[in-house]
């Protein structure tokens, strides 16, 4: 009897099929293997941060007050109208891909400068959090004893503050602004990478390469730089994946409650405390800058979650 090629199961596989059985189910265990939809959502986010401002076919703070509440894919009743922006130029309104908010403003060209400003503001307060909280984890793990026991509890009063208090409280004191709120981002961003480094740099002080390095003369800190940071680097990449979502959240309720990014700079959080008040008759005013920050948010975690499976051999998936 004849088997054909197709049938043969492999070992470490999916058993094969042939046509569109076999094409769908080999997209569906690709699509389950890689992250391939959040990796496409979050290229472009990056494409949008970097040419959304330059090919947004509207001016970023400016509208037309006869355009108030458009829906999504609606034109001007006059076809195209002449309106100014801010610095007095006038320029054309038509075609609304997004619809407008309540003073006429093009929503989609404020999702777009949107998506420039929360990526400028997670990825700076991200770099501070990962550069102290990394540092701070590795010395904790490595020194152990009262260095340890200082600066965990440290970090547990940290935890124990209420994050928004603080937020207005600093907001209060230096004011409101960009600077501002990506100080509070950086300052809830670094004690993640505390607690988990530290307990991995507890592990990797007691592995065999890091004893023989002590005793050929290397000093504390070439070998927290050059043996036991190479060895946390793929733990540190995880946990800075998972927390640039929680960044972005943090970034919108700020700027919801109005201790953030102010008005009219078009942050995704401004976006919808701006629309609260006009959900009734423009749901798209919430609803279109809400479902940017969903699909990042959620991006971002599956693929912390790939990277921990694929970064840790006792987590790795092989189907």
């Amino acid at each position: 009897m004849t088997i054909a090629t197709s049938e043969i199961p492999v070992p470490g596989t999916t058993r094969r099929t042939g046509g569109v059985v076999g094409t769908l189910a080999f997209t569906w265990w690709f699509l389950r293997r890689y992250p391939v939809i959040p990796v496409i959502i979050l290229i472009t986010l990056v494409i949008t941060a970097f040419i959304g401002p330059i090919v947004a076919p509207y001016p970023r703070d400016s509208g037309w007050l006869g355009d108030r509440h458009l829906p999504p894919f609606t034109t001007t009743s006059d076809e195209e109208k002449l309106a100014a922006d801010a610095k007095g130029q006038l320029y054309l309104t038509g075609f609304h891909l997004l619809g407008t908010d309540h003073i006429g403003r093009d929503t989609f060209t404020r999702v777009l400068h949107g998506a420039r400003i929360s990526m400028m503001v997670v990825g700076v307060s991200l770099g501070i959090g990962f550069t102290v909280g990394t540092t701070l984890g590795v010395i904790s793990g490595y020194f152990g004893g009262w260095t340890d026991e200082i600066i965990t509890r440290f970090v547990d009063i940290w935890f124990a503050l209420p994050f928004l208090l603080v937020a207005l409280i600093m907001t209060l004191i230096f004011g409101r602004g960009l600077p501002v709120l990506m100080v509070v981002l950086a300052l809830i961003s670094w004690t993640a990478f505390v607690r988990i480094l530290r307990s991995q740099a507890l592990i990797l002080r007691e592995m065999d390469y890091v004893a023989a390095a002590r005793i050929a003369g290397a000093g504390p800190i070439r070998i927290m730089w050059r043996h036991i940071f190479p060895g946390l680097l793929n733990t540190a990449i995880v946990v800075a994946t998972l927390n640039v979502g929680g960044l972005i959240l943090a970034e919108a309720t700020l700027s919801f409650v109005g201790a953030g990014i102010q008005p009219p700079t078009p942050a995704w959080g401004v976006m919808v405390s701006s629309g609260r008040d006009y959900l009734g008759d423009a749901w798209w005013q919430i609803v279109m800058p809400g479902g940017a920050i969903f699909l990042v948010v959620i991006s971002l975690n599956f693929l912390g979650d790939w990277l921990r499976d694929r970064l840790d051999p006792r987590l790795r998936q092989v189907d």
